[in-house]
């Protein structure tokens, strides 16, 4: 294939790409985002592959196996289990950048198609390239241990953890300059080795220090690196749309961690610093909980009367709705209650899940329609006008001690104001704090009621009795 053919091949996979970011920037269109995203890598694999005049075969098999253990993954995992394969993906962009670094080190050539000024820059990017990946390579791994529960959400806050994270930048500057300086004569793989292991250390370090509430910033945060790191192998390797894939995607990772973090009232640096997201706090304590008073719980039958007799119904889903795997029950019941004309809209809170967007994924593999999904800002100020509210699985979303309690772990987050609708059901499966390890007033207040047990039987109770 000529050099003008994959040229043009990249620009229109470049389109599709933008495209698809423009797509999936609305719930109406993603589904057509993620279509254009997928021609687009197709028209992007295709017209690398045919360029490549060497090795096709190992290239073609290559891609068979990965096409084939993608697939796979696709149908097992469950939606439920989305944050974790998310992370996973992300690190598979960081061991690919470190690794394809290291081949274009190690490439014989390397000293003779780079000299003076062009080798230290092209030294740089490689540097740069492994470093960020495989940042990315170890976070990615830690936060999908965080997510899968294989990994505990609390914090580990080392003594000196800030002095630390700055002796491995501190480390990782001086080792780039030992690099680029022993590069030029032949040398350069200690130092560059040396710098892996801070990386993968600070990776490591970084996202151990960041508690269970902050899990959605992570992950976005992840996927900003991990489109620096395509880009920083981009320019390594003169690949004009790698650099601008990876770009997109770094500054659109960034931009949603901001957002991410603007739902939680979290400044970024203080997400890196960690800390937020224990579950050992003051606030879980069952004395803490006693003296907020009693709560009042219900059954199933009485739950189905109060929504049979409103007219109006906020249903906000948290990662409880996830976990039991409810969306398609509360779907059925949604169904059921508008054909009792009875207006039902969902409540979606920014944060609410362990990545950005999870309850709306899981609200559209329901089927549920997307013109009664809400963000948080467009229907907070409806909740006075709401007959009742119904909490699936959500805690810190919906905790009021946010805006009344300013030594709280949450204080100042901007929270989903349920308890001003005349009665708020929460579905738990106890009495037990959320993430970010704090007690809920919520819980505790007059017009709140509790309907205890697995959200999908108790909802399938519930669609019973309606």
């Amino acid at each position: 294939m000529s050099e003008g053919i994959v040229t043009a091949s990249y620009i229109g996979a470049t389109i599709l790409f933008i495209l698809a970011l423009g797509g999936l920037s609305n719930q109406e269109t993603a589904r057509r985002g993620n279509l254009f995203g997928m021609i687009g890598m197709a028209v992007a694999l295709l017209a690398t592959m045919f360029a490549v005049t060497a090795n096709l075969e190992i290239l073609i098999v290559g891609m068979l196996i990965g096409a084939s253990i993608g697939l796979v993954l696709a149908k097992r995992v469950q939606m439920t289990q989305m944050p974790e394969l998310v992370a996973m993906l992300h690190s598979f962009v960081g061991l690919a950048a470190v690794l394809v670094g290291f081949a274009n080190f190690m490439d014989p050539g390397r000293l003779q198609h780079f000299t003076g000024v062009e080798l230290t820059i092209h030294d740089v990017e490689t540097y740069l390239g492994i470093l960020i990946g495989a940042i990315t390579l170890s976070g990615s791994v830690i936060a999908f241990g965080k997510l899968s529960g294989k990994i505990g959400g609390n914090p580990m806050l080392i003594p000196g953890r800030h002095w630390f994270n700055l002796g491995l930048l501190l480390g990782s500057i001086y080792f780039c300059v030992v690099f680029v300086e022993q590069s030029a004569a032949g040398g350069g793989l200690n130092p560059l080795l040396i710098m892996t292991g801070i990386a993968l250390l600070f990776g490591i370090h970084m996202v151990m220090a960041i508690g269970g509430a902050d899990m959605p910033v992570v992950v976005s945060m992840l996927n900003s690196y991990s489109g620096w790191a395509a880009a920083a192998t981009g320019f390594m390797l003169n690949n004009d749309l790698l650099i601008v894939t990876g770009a997109l995607v770094g500054s659109s990772g960034a931009i949603l961690s901001y957002i991410m973090c603007q739902a939680m009232n979290r400044k970024f640096l203080a997400v890196i610093a960690g800390g937020f997201g224990t579950t050992t706090g003051g606030g879980s304590s069952s004395a803490s909980a006693e003296e907020q008073g009693e709560v009042v719980a219900l059954q199933a039958p009485e739950v189905a009367n109060l929504l049979a007799d409103s007219k109006e119904i906020m249903i906000i889903p948290g990662y409880g709705m996830a976990v039991a795997q409810a969306q398609h029950i509360v779907n059925e019941i949604t169904k059921t209650l508008r054909s009792k004309k009875i207006n039902v809209r969902f409540g979606i809170h920014p944060v609410a899940g362990r990545m950005p967007g999870h309850m709306n994924v899981l609200l559209a593999e329901a089927k549920v329609p997307y013109d009664i999904v809400f963000e948080m800002d467009e229907i907070n100020d409806d909740f006075p006008d709401i007959d009742v509210s119904i909490v699936i699985g959500a805690n810190d979303i919906v905790n009021p001690s946010a805006q009344t309690d300013p030594d709280s772990p949450i204080a100042g987050m901007p929270v989903m104001e349920c308890w001003k609708s005349k009665t708020t059901i929460v579905l738990k499966r106890s009495m037990a704090t959320g993430y970010a390890g704090v007690q809920n007033p919520l819980f505790f207040k007059e017009n709140t009621r509790m309907l205890f047990g697995d959200a999908r039987a108790s909802l399938d109770e519930v669609f019973k009795n309606l």
